[in-house]
Protein backbone atom coordinates (compact mmCIF):
# COMPACT_ATOMS: atom_id res chain seq x y z
CA UNK A 1 0.00 0.00 0.00
CA UNK A 2 1.50 3.71 -0.62
CA UNK A 3 2.40 5.30 2.71
CA UNK A 4 0.14 7.51 3.77
CA UNK A 5 -3.67 7.27 4.96
CA UNK A 6 -5.58 7.24 1.60
CA UNK A 7 -7.86 10.30 0.72
CA UNK A 8 -9.01 9.14 -3.15
CA UNK A 9 -9.83 6.00 -4.61
CA UNK A 10 -7.11 7.20 -7.03
CA UNK A 11 -4.75 6.44 -4.15
CA UNK A 12 -4.88 2.82 -4.12
CA UNK A 13 -2.88 0.37 -6.01
CA UNK A 14 -3.90 -0.15 -9.39
CA UNK A 15 -4.22 -3.80 -9.21
CA UNK A 16 -6.95 -3.12 -6.80
CA UNK A 17 -8.22 -0.06 -8.68
CA UNK A 18 -8.97 -2.66 -11.56
CA UNK A 19 -11.38 -3.99 -9.45
CA UNK A 20 -13.11 -1.69 -7.05
CA UNK A 21 -14.74 1.58 -7.86
CA UNK A 22 -16.05 3.92 -5.66
CA UNK A 23 -18.22 6.89 -6.08
CA UNK A 24 -21.76 8.95 -5.05
CA UNK A 25 -24.94 8.52 -6.04
CA UNK A 26 -24.78 11.86 -7.58
CA UNK A 27 -22.27 14.56 -8.01
CA UNK A 28 -24.02 18.00 -8.87
CA UNK A 29 -23.32 19.48 -5.27
CA UNK A 30 -21.69 23.16 -5.31
CA UNK A 31 -21.13 22.91 -1.69
CA UNK A 32 -18.66 20.55 -2.09
CA UNK A 33 -16.49 22.86 -2.84
CA UNK A 34 -15.89 23.82 1.30
CA UNK A 35 -14.29 20.17 1.72
CA UNK A 36 -12.05 20.16 -1.22
CA UNK A 37 -13.91 18.38 -4.03
CA UNK A 38 -14.35 21.00 -6.44
CA UNK A 39 -13.10 24.32 -6.97
CA UNK A 40 -16.17 26.56 -8.27
CA UNK A 41 -19.25 26.45 -8.86
CA UNK A 42 -20.36 24.81 -12.04
CA UNK A 43 -22.89 25.79 -14.69
CA UNK A 44 -23.81 22.29 -15.75
CA UNK A 45 -23.87 19.62 -13.74
CA UNK A 46 -21.46 17.51 -16.03
CA UNK A 47 -19.08 20.38 -15.90
CA UNK A 48 -18.64 19.14 -12.62
CA UNK A 49 -17.51 15.76 -13.75
CA UNK A 50 -13.88 16.58 -14.75
CA UNK A 51 -12.85 17.51 -11.11
CA UNK A 52 -14.97 14.53 -9.45
CA UNK A 53 -12.99 12.12 -11.29
CA UNK A 54 -9.60 13.07 -10.04
CA UNK A 55 -11.22 12.32 -6.57
CA UNK A 56 -13.74 9.22 -7.59
CA UNK A 57 -13.16 6.14 -10.43
CA UNK A 58 -17.05 5.72 -11.21
CA UNK A 59 -20.64 8.07 -10.59
CA UNK A 60 -24.51 7.07 -9.99
CA UNK A 61 -26.46 8.49 -12.40
CA UNK A 62 -29.71 8.88 -10.70
CA UNK A 63 -31.54 11.42 -13.10
CA UNK A 64 -32.63 9.21 -15.99
CA UNK A 65 -34.85 6.65 -13.47
CA UNK A 66 -37.41 9.74 -13.09
CA UNK A 67 -39.01 9.02 -16.12
CA UNK A 68 -42.89 8.20 -16.10
CA UNK A 69 -44.78 11.94 -16.89
CA UNK A 70 -48.08 9.96 -18.35
CA UNK A 71 -49.19 7.36 -19.86
CA UNK A 72 -48.29 8.36 -23.14
CA UNK A 73 -45.12 10.23 -22.78
CA UNK A 74 -41.73 8.95 -21.04
CA UNK A 75 -38.89 10.78 -20.15
CA UNK A 76 -35.72 9.71 -21.96
CA UNK A 77 -31.75 10.90 -21.93
CA UNK A 78 -31.25 14.21 -23.42
CA UNK A 79 -28.10 13.39 -26.35
CA UNK A 80 -26.24 16.34 -24.83
CA UNK A 81 -26.22 15.06 -21.06
CA UNK A 82 -24.98 11.35 -22.65
CA UNK A 83 -22.17 12.88 -24.74
CA UNK A 84 -21.04 14.95 -22.03
CA UNK A 85 -21.29 12.34 -19.47
CA UNK A 86 -18.77 10.54 -21.60
CA UNK A 87 -16.54 13.53 -22.86
CA UNK A 88 -15.81 15.09 -19.83
CA UNK A 89 -14.52 11.81 -17.64
CA UNK A 90 -11.06 9.91 -17.90
CA UNK A 91 -10.82 6.87 -20.46
CA UNK A 92 -10.40 4.64 -16.96
CA UNK A 93 -14.06 5.99 -15.67
CA UNK A 94 -17.32 4.10 -14.92
CA UNK A 95 -20.73 4.42 -14.76
CA UNK A 96 -23.56 2.58 -13.04
CA UNK A 97 -26.41 3.74 -14.37
CA UNK A 98 -29.95 3.35 -12.89
CA UNK A 99 -32.69 2.37 -15.76
CA UNK A 100 -35.63 4.60 -16.52
CA UNK A 101 -38.85 3.65 -13.71
CA UNK A 102 -41.24 3.73 -16.76
CA UNK A 103 -39.55 0.20 -16.79
CA UNK A 104 -39.65 -1.18 -13.37
CA UNK A 105 -42.58 0.73 -11.77
CA UNK A 106 -45.87 -1.79 -11.79
CA UNK A 107 -48.23 0.92 -10.87
CA UNK A 108 -47.68 5.02 -11.25
CA UNK A 109 -47.09 7.10 -8.24
CA UNK A 110 -49.92 8.37 -6.04
CA UNK A 111 -47.97 11.99 -7.49
CA UNK A 112 -49.15 10.90 -10.90
CA UNK A 113 -52.86 12.47 -10.04
CA UNK A 114 -56.14 11.07 -9.29
CA UNK A 115 -56.72 9.87 -12.77
CA UNK A 116 -53.49 7.56 -13.16
CA UNK A 117 -52.60 7.24 -9.29
CA UNK A 118 -52.47 3.57 -8.90
CA UNK A 119 -53.25 2.61 -12.36
CA UNK A 120 -51.25 -0.35 -14.05
CA UNK A 121 -48.06 0.99 -16.15
CA UNK A 122 -48.17 0.08 -19.69
CA UNK A 123 -44.19 0.37 -19.89
CA UNK A 124 -44.09 -2.22 -17.36
CA UNK A 125 -40.70 -4.62 -18.27
CA UNK A 126 -41.34 -3.12 -21.90
CA UNK A 127 -38.03 -4.43 -24.68
CA UNK A 128 -39.08 -1.68 -26.72
CA UNK A 129 -38.92 0.83 -23.82
CA UNK A 130 -35.21 -0.59 -23.15
CA UNK A 131 -34.20 -0.78 -26.37
CA UNK A 132 -35.03 3.05 -26.80
CA UNK A 133 -33.01 3.90 -23.70
CA UNK A 134 -30.07 1.95 -25.04
CA UNK A 135 -29.79 3.34 -28.12
CA UNK A 136 -29.52 6.86 -26.90
CA UNK A 137 -26.70 6.13 -24.58
CA UNK A 138 -24.82 4.32 -26.72
CA UNK A 139 -22.52 7.10 -26.89
CA UNK A 140 -21.44 6.23 -23.27
CA UNK A 141 -21.18 2.43 -23.66
CA UNK A 142 -18.12 2.07 -23.11
CA UNK A 143 -18.05 3.84 -19.72
CA UNK A 144 -21.38 1.81 -18.32
CA UNK A 145 -19.97 -0.51 -15.79
CA UNK A 146 -23.90 -1.46 -15.03
CA UNK A 147 -27.47 -1.10 -15.64
CA UNK A 148 -29.52 -1.10 -12.62
CA UNK A 149 -33.10 -2.06 -12.75
CA UNK A 150 -34.67 -0.59 -9.48
CA UNK A 151 -37.75 -2.02 -8.10
CA UNK A 152 -39.72 -0.44 -5.16
CA UNK A 153 -41.66 -2.26 -2.31
CA UNK A 154 -43.74 -4.62 -3.92
CA UNK A 155 -47.35 -5.13 -2.23
CA UNK A 156 -49.04 -8.24 -2.56
CA UNK A 157 -51.88 -5.74 -4.63
CA UNK A 158 -48.62 -5.38 -6.92
CA UNK A 159 -46.77 -8.59 -7.03
CA UNK A 160 -48.44 -11.72 -5.11
CA UNK A 161 -45.38 -13.33 -3.74
CA UNK A 162 -41.62 -13.91 -4.88
CA UNK A 163 -42.98 -16.61 -7.47
CA UNK A 164 -44.91 -14.44 -9.05
CA UNK A 165 -41.93 -11.86 -9.26
CA UNK A 166 -39.83 -14.43 -10.82
CA UNK A 167 -42.10 -15.31 -12.87
CA UNK A 168 -42.79 -12.30 -14.37
CA UNK A 169 -39.28 -11.04 -14.49
CA UNK A 170 -37.81 -14.15 -16.19
CA UNK A 171 -38.95 -13.33 -19.65
CA UNK A 172 -37.68 -10.10 -19.32
CA UNK A 173 -34.22 -10.95 -18.59
CA UNK A 174 -34.42 -13.27 -21.26
CA UNK A 175 -34.23 -10.84 -23.75
CA UNK A 176 -31.48 -8.56 -22.49
CA UNK A 177 -28.22 -7.75 -24.67
CA UNK A 178 -25.10 -9.89 -24.14
CA UNK A 179 -23.36 -6.30 -24.55
CA UNK A 180 -23.92 -4.60 -20.80
CA UNK A 181 -24.05 -5.53 -17.14
CA UNK A 182 -27.27 -5.77 -15.37
CA UNK A 183 -28.48 -5.97 -11.75
CA UNK A 184 -31.43 -5.76 -10.20
CA UNK A 185 -32.48 -3.57 -6.98
CA UNK A 186 -35.45 -5.36 -4.90
CA UNK A 187 -36.71 -3.19 -2.13
CA UNK A 188 -38.55 -6.15 -0.59
CA UNK A 189 -36.25 -7.85 1.87
CA UNK A 190 -38.46 -10.88 2.15
CA UNK A 191 -37.70 -11.91 -1.62
CA UNK A 192 -33.91 -12.10 -0.68
CA UNK A 193 -34.05 -16.02 -0.41
CA UNK A 194 -31.99 -18.43 -1.88
CA UNK A 195 -34.50 -18.89 -5.07
CA UNK A 196 -33.85 -15.20 -5.60
CA UNK A 197 -30.34 -15.38 -6.00
CA UNK A 198 -30.77 -18.58 -7.85
CA UNK A 199 -32.80 -16.73 -10.65
CA UNK A 200 -30.66 -14.07 -10.75
CA UNK A 201 -27.84 -16.46 -10.89
CA UNK A 202 -29.23 -18.64 -13.80
CA UNK A 203 -30.00 -14.81 -15.79
CA UNK A 204 -26.09 -13.69 -14.99
CA UNK A 205 -27.61 -10.08 -13.56
CA UNK A 206 -26.09 -8.71 -10.49
CA UNK A 207 -27.75 -8.35 -6.91
CA UNK A 208 -27.52 -4.59 -6.24
CA UNK A 209 -26.74 -4.86 -2.12
CA UNK A 210 -28.58 -1.68 -0.44
CA UNK A 211 -27.74 -0.25 2.73
CA UNK A 212 -30.55 1.33 4.05
CA UNK A 213 -34.31 1.88 3.41
CA UNK A 214 -35.66 -0.70 5.62
CA UNK A 215 -33.37 -3.78 3.65
CA UNK A 216 -30.91 -5.96 5.67
CA UNK A 217 -27.34 -4.87 6.41
CA UNK A 218 -25.51 -5.59 3.21
CA UNK A 219 -22.69 -7.45 5.36
CA UNK A 220 -25.68 -9.58 6.70
CA UNK A 221 -26.51 -10.81 3.02
CA UNK A 222 -23.24 -12.14 2.37
CA UNK A 223 -22.61 -13.47 5.72
CA UNK A 224 -26.28 -15.43 5.26
CA UNK A 225 -26.14 -16.29 1.72
CA UNK A 226 -22.27 -16.47 0.93
CA UNK A 227 -21.42 -17.00 -2.57
CA UNK A 228 -24.84 -17.28 -3.53
CA UNK A 229 -25.19 -13.84 -3.14
CA UNK A 230 -22.55 -12.94 -5.84
CA UNK A 231 -24.78 -13.64 -8.82
CA UNK A 232 -22.42 -12.23 -11.07
CA UNK A 233 -19.10 -10.89 -12.04
CA UNK A 234 -19.90 -7.56 -11.22
CA UNK A 235 -21.37 -6.39 -7.47
CA UNK A 236 -23.11 -2.87 -6.75
CA UNK A 237 -23.35 -1.73 -3.35
CA UNK A 238 -25.49 1.19 -2.45
CA UNK A 239 -25.08 2.86 0.24
CA UNK A 240 -28.00 4.98 0.65
CA UNK A 241 -29.10 5.56 4.48
CA UNK A 242 -32.67 4.54 6.30
CA UNK A 243 -33.70 8.05 7.63
CA UNK A 244 -33.70 10.33 4.45
CA UNK A 245 -35.71 13.15 6.04
CA UNK A 246 -33.82 13.04 9.38
CA UNK A 247 -30.34 13.31 7.72
CA UNK A 248 -31.88 16.06 5.49
CA UNK A 249 -33.19 17.86 8.50
CA UNK A 250 -29.90 17.89 10.01
CA UNK A 251 -27.69 18.89 7.27
CA UNK A 252 -30.13 21.42 5.97
CA UNK A 253 -29.62 19.69 2.71
CA UNK A 254 -25.95 20.94 3.12
CA UNK A 255 -23.90 18.14 2.67
CA UNK A 256 -20.36 19.24 4.38
CA UNK A 257 -20.20 17.14 7.13
CA UNK A 258 -20.93 13.63 8.92
CA UNK A 259 -24.32 14.24 11.17
CA UNK A 260 -25.03 10.40 12.11
CA UNK A 261 -21.59 8.45 11.94
CA UNK A 262 -22.01 4.89 10.82
CA UNK A 263 -18.68 3.45 11.68
CA UNK A 264 -19.60 0.08 12.42
CA UNK A 265 -21.62 -0.43 9.29
CA UNK A 266 -18.64 0.93 7.16
CA UNK A 267 -16.37 -1.44 8.67
CA UNK A 268 -18.75 -4.57 8.05
CA UNK A 269 -18.45 -3.53 4.63
CA UNK A 270 -15.14 -2.37 3.97
CA UNK A 271 -14.48 -6.24 5.58
CA UNK A 272 -16.93 -7.78 2.52
CA UNK A 273 -15.18 -5.92 -0.04
CA UNK A 274 -11.76 -6.78 1.09
CA UNK A 275 -13.23 -10.25 0.68
CA UNK A 276 -14.39 -9.61 -3.00
CA UNK A 277 -10.98 -7.78 -4.27
CA UNK A 278 -9.22 -11.05 -4.66
CA UNK A 279 -11.45 -12.65 -6.03
CA UNK A 280 -11.64 -10.74 -9.45
CA UNK A 281 -14.94 -9.34 -8.84
CA UNK A 282 -15.69 -6.01 -10.40
CA UNK A 283 -16.94 -3.76 -7.17
CA UNK A 284 -18.75 -0.67 -7.69
CA UNK A 285 -19.32 1.29 -4.22
CA UNK A 286 -22.02 4.08 -4.20
CA UNK A 287 -22.24 6.57 -1.26
CA UNK A 288 -25.21 8.49 -0.92
CA UNK A 289 -25.04 11.99 1.28
CA UNK A 290 -27.78 10.56 3.21
CA UNK A 291 -26.00 7.74 4.91
CA UNK A 292 -24.06 9.95 7.19
CA UNK A 293 -24.28 13.73 5.52
CA UNK A 294 -21.66 13.63 3.12
CA UNK A 295 -20.83 11.23 0.96
CA UNK A 296 -17.10 12.19 -0.16
CA UNK A 297 -16.88 12.26 3.90
CA UNK A 298 -17.94 9.32 4.26
CA UNK A 299 -15.54 7.62 1.29
CA UNK A 300 -12.54 9.07 2.88
CA UNK A 301 -13.18 7.12 6.26
CA UNK A 302 -14.66 4.00 4.49
CA UNK A 303 -10.96 3.97 2.44
CA UNK A 304 -9.24 4.38 5.66
CA UNK A 305 -10.29 1.50 7.15
CA UNK A 306 -10.76 -0.87 3.74
CA UNK A 307 -6.55 0.61 3.57
CA UNK A 308 -5.92 -1.06 7.28
CA UNK A 309 -7.76 -4.55 5.09
CA UNK A 310 -5.99 -4.70 1.94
Amino acid sequence: MPKGVPTSIHDLPKNITDHLRIGTCSWNYPEWQEIGIYSAKQAKHYDYLPEYSKHFNTAEVDQWFWSLESRDTVRLPRKTDVEMYADQTPDNFKFTVKAPNAITLTHFYKQAGPTLAGKPNPHFLSLDLLKSFLNLIRHLKDKIGVIMFEFEYLNKEKMPSLNSFIDTLGPFLNELPDEYNFAIESRNPNYLKEEYFTFLKEHKVGHVFVEGYYMPPVAGIYEKFGDLALTCDNVVIRLLGADRQGIEKKTNKKWTEIVEPRDEALKEIAEFVSKLIPLKFDVYANFNNHLEGSAPLTIKKFLEILDTLL
